[in-house]
């Protein structure tokens, strides 16, 4: 009996032991996974402490859920709360403020290479359909009860024209991250520096208190330095 009770603790013990080994992308694609559809945005990064530093990301959750007798979705956004990772994890995605680092279609398809938010919905005529401007040039237009999408994925501040829709296909279709025509989402991206302004002002904020240290720490020297040869100087004067 004494032997049961050891294998079965033991066997939590090693499950809890696998779930926590889980970094925390993975364990948001399994929680994620009975809804026909979601997207998983890096909606912030910080760093905390001064010498050794801890990591943290912070989530968007954009997930369609499925209606009883209905095929429409109903489709729902939140903010996790802040996440520790590790700095290998931090790093990896460095770039990747504000992207969508993994997406659900309603085919069962999964792709974490890395995309403006939303941008998995343009194209499928099940949301919207290209149209033209002025111009001639062919754009993306959501539904009417589709529009909100423009709201919560906050990507589409300008139309979306199908030449970046096609070299977006492109990079997804060879698994690489899309960051926009122009580089304009991501980290450096310009879209991103104007919708993610606290991320920024963050960084700033850290770069100026760690130079401020660092001119500290070099006046210290300095002084330190020059009180000693002061007093080498005296001492050797003293000794004549």
């Amino acid at each position: 009996m004494r032997k049961i009770v050891f294998l079965a603790v033991l066997g939590g013990l090693l499950s809890l032991a696998g779930c926590s080994s889980k970094g925390p992308l993975e364990r948001l694609r399994q929680e994620l996974d009975r809804y026909p559809e979601y997207s998983i945005i890096l909606e912030d990064m910080d760093t905390q402490g001064t010498f050794f530093l801890d990591y943290h990301h912070r989530y968007k959750i954009v997930r369609g859920e499925a209606q009883e007798g209905s095929e429409d979705l109903v489709y729902r956004d939140e903010i996790r709360d802040w996440t520790k990772v590790s700095r290998e994890f931090y790093e990896k995605y460095s770039n990747y403020l504000g992207m969508a680092i993994a997406t659900k279609s309603r085919d069962g398809g999964v792709d974490t290479s890395g995309q403006p938010p939303g941008y998995q919905y343009v194209g499928n005529q099940r949301y919207g359909q290209w149209r033209s401007d002025s111009g001639g040039r062919s754009f993306w237009e959501f539904y009417g009860q589709y529009a909100f999408f423009t709201h919560i994925f906050g990507s589409f501040n300008r139309p979306f024209y199908r030449n970046d829709w096609n070299t977006y296909r492109q990079y997804r279709g060879r698994g690489q991250p899309y960051f926009g025509s122009n580089n304009q989402f991501g980290t450096n991206g310009e879209y991103t520096k104007n919708s993610h302004r606290n991320f920024f002002t963050r960084r700033q904020a850290r770069q100026q208190a760690a130079q401020s240290r660092f001119s500290q720490k070099v006046r210290s020297r300095v002084q330190r330095s020059s009180a000693s040869g002061s007093r080498s100087r005296s001492g050797g004067r003293g000794g004549k």
